[in-house]
């Protein structure tokens, strides 16, 4: 497969008179543009190779398919439900939106519930490879909560929240095949020894949903944290202690270059300020574009749905808890947030790309995917100048289809 005049997006320029070429699911070759001739006669040797498909992007953008690190639902489906139906609901609906790769995202809830959507998603992961219509791949499962703070619990269900005791954390460590990131308030009594032993797994440490203070954020980046859940949302930021003002979790991940900080920019948990904020002190190359959708993501205004048991609605484009208490997700898909970077922060395109691609890739070691580069995964979208999702490939293979391209 052969996109030829494209736009294509690196991280740090876009640039034009390149083709890239497809084979086997994988990118094989960015090369300079060759001019289109007339279809001939094949030649015996031609005829034996395989068929070349010429897809003719007429100079729209082409990127890396976007990574989505936290997703909890959409469509009124939700991992938790631990279904293929709501797996495969919330791949095709994020998919629309751009997103190739994903974790789905669980919420506090008994352990063994948790445990069900492990053994759900693994499953699900292996069977993928025998069905025949594709869609966004199921990178694995980003557990948020049990291991929170009561007091930043946010939408999640307080009377399931727990101390991450080591019987609690081995449990989950017999799934540590499928889970490539899990939430912790650092505060926590046996969190550190937690951090540290997720982290030796191969398991991507996030603070979040924490009351911490500057000292209990330092001794959790000592074992492994390396980002944190939702920056500006449901975590600690500066107060005074007696007579001293000191730093929560939110300085200390802006003030450490090793941090990754998730940003849910959906023009609705995080004001343009404090996301220009967080781009000044981050700059490209700290943030992790994350949805954090939600059951009520893609249905109408005035929907109810259901978080874990906690009733929620969608009202003027997000999700709430039905009591209006607390924001309950997003309801946005990842071409949103990227729209929002560049609208409302003046972040140049190939940044806000950067984002929801190369960063969220580095930060839970997808190697092969997240990037334009021979030997990639061919996880591809084709943005319109607009920034409408116009086609999405998965490997290769087409998810969405545009009705404005030309393929030969």
């Amino acid at each position: 497969m052969i996109f030829t005049n494209p736009r294509l997006i690196f991280p740090n320029e876009i640039r034009d008179g390149l083709e890239l070429v497809a084979r086997e699911g994988k990118i094989i070759a960015i090369r300079e543009q060759t001019r289109l001739r007339s279809p001939r006669r094949p030649t015996a040797r031609q005829a034996q190779a395989p068929r070349e498909e010429i897809v003719d992007l007429a100079r729209n953008y082409l990127a890396p398919g976007f990574i989505d690190l936290h997703v909890h639902g959409a469509l009124g489906r939700d991992t938790m439900e631990s279904s293929a139906e709501s797996f495969r609901a919330i791949c095709d609906f994020h998919a629309n939106g751009g997103t190739t790769s994903l974790l789905l995202t669980t919420a506090s809830a008994p352990l063994e519930k948790i445990v069900d959507v492990l053994n759900a998603v693994r499953d699900f992961t292996q069977r993928r490879a025998r069905r025949s219509r594709p869609t966004s791949a199921i990178a694995g499962v980003h557990v948020e909560g049990p291991f929170i703070s009561k007091a930043k619990c946010g939408a999640q269900r307080e009377e399931f929240i727990q101390k991450p005791s080591l019987a609690r954390v081995e449990q989950l460590l017999d799934h540590a095949d499928v889970i490539k990131r899990i939430t912790i308030a650092p505060e926590l009594p046996g969190a550190l020894e937690a951090i540290e032993n997720f982290h030796a797994h191969g398991i991507s440490v996030s603070g979040g949903h924490s009351d911490a203070f500057d000292e209990d954020t330092r001794a959790a980046f000592e074992r492994g944290m390396r980002s944190v859940t939702h920056t500006f949302n449901c975590m600690s930021s500066a107060r005074r202690r007696g007579v001293y003002r000191v730093g929560g979790l939110l300085e200390f991940a802006l003030s450490e270059p090793q941090i990754s900080c998730e940003l849910i920019a959906d023009g609705h948990h995080v004001s343009p300020t404090l996301t220009k904020m967080l781009y000044r002190a981050k700059g490209c190359g700290g943030i992790c574009l994350v949805t954090d959708a939600t059951a009520g993501a893609g249905l109408p205004d005035g929907s109810q749905f259901s978080l874990f048991g906690n009733d929620c609605v969608v009202e003027a484009g997000v999700c709430v808890l039905a009591d209006r208490s607390a924001l309950a997700g997003s309801a946005a898909q990842m071409i949103h947030l990227v729209r929002t970077m560049v609208s409302k922060v003046n972040v140049p395109l190939h940044e806000a790309v950067a984002m929801a691609t190369q960063n969220p890739a580095r930060a839970i070691g997808l190697d092969t995917k997240g990037r334009l580069a021979v030997g990639a995964d061919a996880d591809l979208v084709v943005l319109s100048p607009e920034l409408d999702v116009l086609q999405t490939f998965s490997g290769g293979e087409e998810i969405l289809s545009g009705q404005t391209l030309l393929s030969h």
